[in-house]
């Protein structure tokens, strides 16, 4: 089996952030969404793969194949086209949830924003702690 990339590493946040956010918009949006997702899932940003910030984490088990692995609960990625919103769990049970979160694309794994101005913060802080509370049922951690 393949290693996965997209592992937690010690690379500091803040510098990615002013280093790979293309704009002042993108870097003010990150450093906003820094502090939402810390109080959403009550942990410290951390540098996952060379672009992504997760938040929290999770060991997970495919369903459909042997790959197993660690994944942040929550987390995003400041984008050139856009900023990567990995905050929904994409279950039907769920889909409710991005009714009301504003302007936005769907991915297969995640949701893009072009600032967060564009959507409401209060359903994405609710579209948080739905996946933190599924993801940590579905996959409990071991003692």
């Amino acid at each position: 089996m393949a290693k996965l990339k997209t592992t937690e590493t010690t690379a500091n946040v803040k510098e990615f952030i002013d280093s790979f956010a293309d704009s002042e918009q993108k870097k003010e949006d990150s450093y906003a969404l820094l502090k939402i997702m810390e109080k959403a899932s009550g942990s410290k940003a951390k540098m996952w793969g060379p672009t992504m910030i997760g938040f929290g984490q999770y060991h997970y088990k495919s369903d459909r194949s042997a790959q197993e692995g660690d994944w942040p609960l929550i987390g995003f990625s400041p984008r050139k086209a856009a900023i990567s919103l990995y905050v929904y769990t994409g279950s039907k049970e769920h889909e409710h949830l991005v009714k009301d979160l504003g302007k936005f694309k769907m991915g297969k794994a995640c949701i893009y924003v072009k600032k967060l101005a564009d959507i409401n913060i209060d359903a994405l802080n609710k579209l948080m702690r739905t996946t933190i509370d599924f993801l940590k049922k579905k996959y409990p951690a071991k003692s």
